[in-house]
């Protein structure tokens, strides 16, 4: 219970920032209660609007002081309701911090508040020759992306979230502020709190700035669809590519059923086979021969067509067949909620994740299909479950538990983007076994009264 009245506690936040940045309005408290994921939403008690990391601080400070419950809030587009504040309290809502705050070209870094999306960033960086490469589909928040660890199509060459965040500036249960980092590319000082807070989930503080590593945009771009008979051979033909060092900026695996329901979606005339999309980046000559390479890999494994653009607008219409695919099993199946499953695996074990993840998706009944980040392992099962139906819901946790299982017997992960939030928590300690005990110790020690964003992870 809270220590206070939950009225006082809204006047004294009223005294701290402007009325109109706190807010109980019935619509504003809902849009606050769910995330994009399946989970059963929940309502905050108020939600505020900060501008500053002093505002932050000040807010965290009144909450550790009467034990309240705190969730931060990017844009709620998260998949396993990290965002949910299943014990009410305060949610605090960071769009009104999205400024660009500093863009270090020539240390290729920027500096941002976690309100910013990575459309708004990258339009920034455009006219300075730079991009961010991390895309998980959606246009999220970077603080969001980095309290989640996202990654997305791009990870295979450019890497993940936890790759890019150079240093934080993090506000902690008690409201003191914290760097966790400096701008030098590398330092041996000290315990990496950087990385310790990347993935963290609003657990162990709220981020009010990001630094984060940018890249040159590539001189030139391809980008490919290659078509097979059989998922194996896909995947394989995958691991074969991985193995010869062709420097491929993205390749992702889209099923048979997948494809079948962007074609419904998108009034394309794809084949409906597996598919391997490819992005490549580089010099013009040097992609060349990359790609006539990939060609004849791709060859060795079956691959029934090779198609390559490098126009610029062919490139993002063979793409939207992949950004688009939950809007498309959305779309096919209206009275459905959307679900995705999450798993990682070595990619010497990935032909064999999938083929088992087939045969689980056919054997629930449930409509869906197969894709991933092929390249780095990651691939996940795309369901369409009736929330109201308790059966469909035991059938898709099954499916869920079954993947899971399979990727941890494999040496694999639970999530290897999506994060934990309140779906992973039960396979924490199957995972990460006496790892978990170290976790909850630094929980713990940086949140003594469980005030940020409980009920998640642990």
């Amino acid at each position: 219970m809270y220590q206070v009245n939950i009225s006082q506690t809204v006047n004294e936040l009223k005294e701290l920032l402007d009325e109109e940045r706190v807010s109980q309005n019935p619509t504003v408290l809902e849009q606050h209660s769910k995330d994009e994921s399946y989970h059963t939403p929940s309502l905050p008690d108020v939600v505020v609007f900060p501008k500053t990391k002093e505002e932050v601080a000040a807010i965290m400070k009144l909450a550790n002081q009467y034990e309240i419950p705190v969730v931060p809030f990017g844009i709620g587009s998260s998949l396993e309701g990290h965002v949910i504040p299943y014990e009410g309290g305060i949610t605090i809502d960071f769009t009104l911090m999205n400024e660009i705050l500093e863009i270090r070209e020539n240390d290729l870094l920027v500096k941002v508040q976690p309100g910013v999306t990575r459309t708004q960033l990258n339009k920034a960086l455009k006219q300075y020759g730079l991009f961010f490469p991390v895309d998980p589909g959606a246009d999220a928040t970077l603080g969001g992306m980095a309290a989640t660890g996202a990654s997305g199509t791009t990870s295979v060459k450019y890497g993940t979230m936890r790759d890019q965040v150079q240093d934080l500036e993090v506000v902690l249960a008690d409201g003191t502020i914290i760097q966790t980092g400096s701008l030098a590319v590398k330092s041996s000082s000290g315990y990496h709190l950087t990385g310790l807070f990347v993935g963290s989930e609003g657990t162990l503080g709220c981020f009010t700035e990001l630094t984060l590593k940018v890249y040159g945009i590539p001189e030139y771009m391809m980008a490919a669809r290659a078509v097979f008979t059989t998922v194996e051979d896909a995947v394989n033909a995958v691991v074969a590519i991985r193995q010869t060092g062709i420097p491929v900026a993205r390749v992702e695996f889209v099923d048979a059923h997948s494809i079948r329901a962007v074609n419904h979606f998108e009034q394309t005339d794809y084949p409906e086979k597996p598919t391997l999309f490819f992005e490549f980046h580089g010099n013009e000559a040097g992609l060349k021969e990359d790609v006539k390479f990939t060609r004849e890999i791709l060859e060795a494994f079956q691959c029934q067509e090779f198609i390559h653009e490098t126009d610029n607008a062919k490139r993002n219409q063979l793409w939207k067949a992949r950004h688009h695919m939950a809007y498309a099993f959305i779309h096919t199946y209206r009275n459905r909620k959307f679900m995705s499953t999450d798993v990682a695996v070595p990619i010497s074990e990935l032909a064999g994740a999938i083929g088992f993840g087939t045969n689980v998706l056919q054997d629930s009944g449930i409509p869906g299909g197969i894709v991933g980040h092929v390249g780095d392992g990651n691939f996940h099962i795309c369901i369409m479950i009736d929330v109201n139906d308790p059966d469909d819901i035991a059938r898709a946790n099954k499916l869920n538990q079954e993947i899971v299982t399979y990727a941890l017997s494999r040496g694999g992960t639970c999530t290897g983007e999506h994060g934990v939030g309140i779906g992973k928590k039960k396979y924490q300690e199957k995972e990460h076994g006496a790892a978990l005990v170290v976790m909850r110790k630094i929980k713990e020690a940086l949140d003594p009264k469980g005030i940020l964003n409980p009920k998640k992870i642990f």
